[in-house]
């Protein structure tokens, strides 16, 4: 599975390690979440090494805790200018990204984003990047269960409810569902709205509010160590009764913990990059859901997918520049190369446009209970490249809605 080293590589270079910061949560409400993508540049890292490193260069890890933006931009700037790595990879927050893009810019900084992405994007800080390189332009996930939930329901609700987490990400998932069901002729009355802060783990009175305003769909983008707990207080509260359907399209980021017993089959559920249990994954998605399996007795989710492609970019990129220039790259020349490169990631292909946005292909579909695990799986199973779900370079998101040929 492992890329054959370039033999042209000299192997005087391999004494000097290229050095990569990666900057991801450790603990707390997302904690899980950068675990998850540490493991998926691990594997990468290991991969790479094996196969003679980038450009015959061994790959090290210096990894920092990404905390609120101001403490993540300290990190940034130590790994930068005291642990002299080549390259900076990771991020989940986009409250973070937000703030350390425009910082990455200044300091002429390499920096590819695993995630942080939210739908204004950073045009207000950075509208045309050099140094930082971005996950998608916006939340393709969204777009995907939106017309998904057209696709299989259209016709078949009229009253809709949200419950999505209270800052853009939450906001601008719950904006683009209304904008895409008017795109396609679907008149709903919007009955509930709920806006619970990130980390507010008693859902009791959001549940009550959702289950009193009977909706026929509940369109909700919660991720986090939140939505198990929804889903499970939803459930007692009776709001699973087959009568309400439901679209999750960033669900995937806690899967294993979405059991059975509470969460319902025929939901749309959202698995973004990485569907562990894809019948046609690659030999690649194989062997590292396996690895991840026997190690850690659980099932990885996009994030890994994420700092795995964010590594093999960064890889790709140094290795055509190098040989391009038959000597090793500077950053300018890696960075210039980077932009357009095409690579094979855990989920499947991925590109870098050459606006610094990625393209990657996407998972999700109906949920079912027949698998042989204690949570549910995809039964109806829908694939799509983000070309199909992310508006193109240097358009507006939401005149892309309007005006766009989006297929179902």
């Amino acid at each position: 599975v492992a890329a054959q080293p370039y033999v042209s590589f000299p192997a005087i270079a391999q004494n000097v390690p290229v050095r990569v910061g990666i900057i991801a949560p450790k603990s707390g409400i997302v904690g899980t979440i950068g675990e998850c993508g540490l493991r998926g540049t691990q594997f990468a890292v290991e991969h790479i090494n094996a196969s003679g490193g980038i450009a015959g260069r061994k790959v090290e890890l210096i990894v920092e805790e990404e905390t609120n933006p101001k403490d993540s931009i300290e990190r940034l700037r130590k790994l930068v200018l005291q642990d002299k790595v080549d390259c900076v990879q990771g991020i989940v927050s986009s409250g973070v990204s937000l703030a350390m893009g425009a910082v990455a810019e200044e300091m002429k900084a390499l920096l590819i984003f695993w995630d942080g992405t939210t739908q204004d994007g950073v045009k207000e800080t950075m509208a045309k990047p050099r140094y930082v390189f971005r996950i998608m332009d916006n939340e393709c996930e969204a777009v995907m269960g939106s017309l998904l939930a057209i696709k299989y329901w259209k016709g078949q609700f009229s009253t809709i409810a949200g419950i999505n987490p209270d800052y853009s990400y939450g906001r601008n998932n719950m904006a683009a569902f209304q904008a895409l069901l008017k795109k396609f002729n679907v008149n709903v009355k919007v009955v509930a709205e709920q806006w619970p802060k990130v980390g507010t783990l008693d859902l009791t009175t959001h549940v009550a509010a959702l289950k009193a305003a009977k909706p026929d769909l509940v369109f909700s983008s919660l991720l986090f160590a939140d939505l198990p707990i929804f889903m499970r207080t939803a459930h007692s509260a009776g709001l699973m009764d087959g009568k309400t359907k439901f679209v999750f399209p960033a669900a995937g980021f806690q899967h294993t913990l979405l059991k059975k017993e509470f969460t319902p089959e025929g939901m749309i559920f959202g698995h973004n990059t990485l569907y562990f249990n894809y019948a046609g994954a690659s030999p690649l998605q194989r062997l590292f859901v396996k690895q991840y399996e026997d190690k850690y007795k659980d099932f990885p989710h996009w994030e890994a997918d994420r700092a795995y492609f964010a590594m093999q970019v960064y890889k790709a990129g140094v290795e055509a520049a190098y040989k391009a220039k038959n000597a090793w790259p500077g950053k300018e020349d890696v960075i210039s190369a980077i932009e357009g490169v095409k690579v094979e990631s855990l989920g499947g292909p991925g590109h870098m446009r050459k606006d610094h946005i990625a393209e990657q292909t996407f998972y999700q579909g109906l949920t079912t209970h027949q698998n042989r695990y204690d949570f549910a799986t995809l039964g109806q199973l829908d694939r799509m490249y983000s070309e199909q779900l992310q508006k193109p370079p240097g358009t507006d998101f939401w005149k892309w809605i309007e005006t766009a040929q989006i297929k179902l």
